[in-house]
């Protein structure tokens, strides 16, 4: 059976729970997961369209009754359910602590990926790039656009989202809601293709696509913030092509910043072999850079099973200005999701002015936190 890199959170789960849940049927309704066991009582995955409400196609999930809220999700209205796990027959006294927050986010990770298979055909094309200057900025007519006057420039710089690999743009959907709604600054999204063969080259498509949204806008920076690959593109761009001129603020999501050694069979693809440790790529963003103007804010998350080790996800360089947040209770699919990662995000931009450099109050690879579970 082939497998993708989106359904890598599921085969822990598999190895280590569902062996001791033989009485539990199948899951039919869930494409491409046949033979996943244990997850048919689960019935609330409609609770993921009510935090994608207005989303055409998901209509098929909304039939199912849910479960008992969960604290610390309240913020995702559609996934209210998962703490209905505990009351499962048969895993009352078998789960408890770090298995039972383990069981959660997995479900969680299913819930998602469910509603990405969905909305993944929706974000197959390149976003239409719209004129992302604020209201009330004349149109421009033929010939040269003008630069905006200070007065309509943006308030704080444009955010470009990165998606993983394998993944578009469809991914960042929750999270390109709750950063237009709370930071007013525009938010565009770049497709990098999933047939690339080289971070390199798609950094250098980024490198293109900020110079476009710069003139656009009439800015001179912006902030980046990719999922898994997309943070590692990101990341190139600026260590490697001058894109510190252009970026304020660079924020990763679960990105192998140190390499993954996860699922060796896909080394097949030359993307995934530049993100194994070791690789001439890593070994590129692991050489000197001084003088970075970047701040990066790396989250990582404690569950992430795409991560092989988990702190691969730190992003830890003698030069870099970092900050390394810790998510603890759910893994590698729902770091673009969550609303506790969308409330860092934005309190990650919000940040007013550059961190300290190491050496002036702020250590190397700093840690703050995030408790989902």
């Amino acid at each position: 059976m082939k497998v993708t890199t989106a359904a890598l959170p599921l085969l822990p789960f598999c190895q280590r729970l569902l062996p001791s849940f033989p009485s539990f049927p199948s899951l039919p309704d869930l494409p491409g997961i046949p033979g996943l066991p244990g997850l048919s009582s689960l019935p609330g995955l409609s609770g993921l369209t009510d935090g994608l409400a207005g989303l055409p196609g998901l209509s098929a999930l909304s039939a199912r009754p849910s479960l008992p809220d969960l604290p610390g999700l309240s913020g995702l209205s559609g996934l209210p359910w998962l703490s209905g796990i505990a009351a499962l027959p048969g895993l009352t006294g078998r789960l408890t602590g770090s298995s039972l927050t383990f069981l959660k986010a997995t479900a969680l990770e299913t819930a998602i990926l469910a509603g990405h298979l969905l909305l993944y055909p929706s974000g197959i094309v390149q976003e239409r790039r719209p004129d992302p200057w604020p209201p009330g900025t004349p149109a421009s007519g033929p010939g040269p656009t003008p630069p905006p006057s200070p007065l309509t420039l943006p308030a704080r710089p444009p955010v470009v989202l990165l998606h993983g690999f394998i993944d578009n743009r469809s991914v960042f959907l929750l999270l390109r809601r709750s950063l237009a709604r709370h930071g007013g600054q525009p938010v565009v999204s770049l497709n990098h293709s999933p047939l690339a063969g080289d971070i390199r080259a798609a950094a250098e498509l980024l490198a293109g696509y900020v110079e476009e949204i710069c003139g656009r806008t009439g800015t001179e920076r912006v902030d980046l913030v990719g999922h898994s690959l997309g943070g590692l593109i990101a990341r190139y761009y600026v260590q490697r092509l001058g894109g510190d001129l252009r970026v304020r603020t660079c924020v990763t999501l679960g990105t192998p910043h140190t390499g993954t050694r996860v699922a060796p069979l896909a080394n097949a693809h030359p993307i995934v072999r530049q993100m194994r440790p070791g690789s001439a790529v890593l070994e590129e963003l692991a050489r000197p850079a001084p003088g970075c103007r970047t701040r990066f804010v790396s989250f990582w998350s404690d569950l992430d099973r795409v991560m092989d080790p988990l702190e691969a996800a730190r992003l830890d360089h003698p030069d870099l200005t970092v900050e390394n947040v810790r998510v603890s209770g759910i893994g590698h699919l729902a770091l673009p999701v969550h609303p506790a990662v969308a409330t860092g995000i934005r309190q990650a931009l919000d940040a007013s002015g550059p961190l300290p450099k190491a050496g002036e109050g702020l250590p190397p690879g700093s840690v703050g936190g995030i408790t989902v579970a």
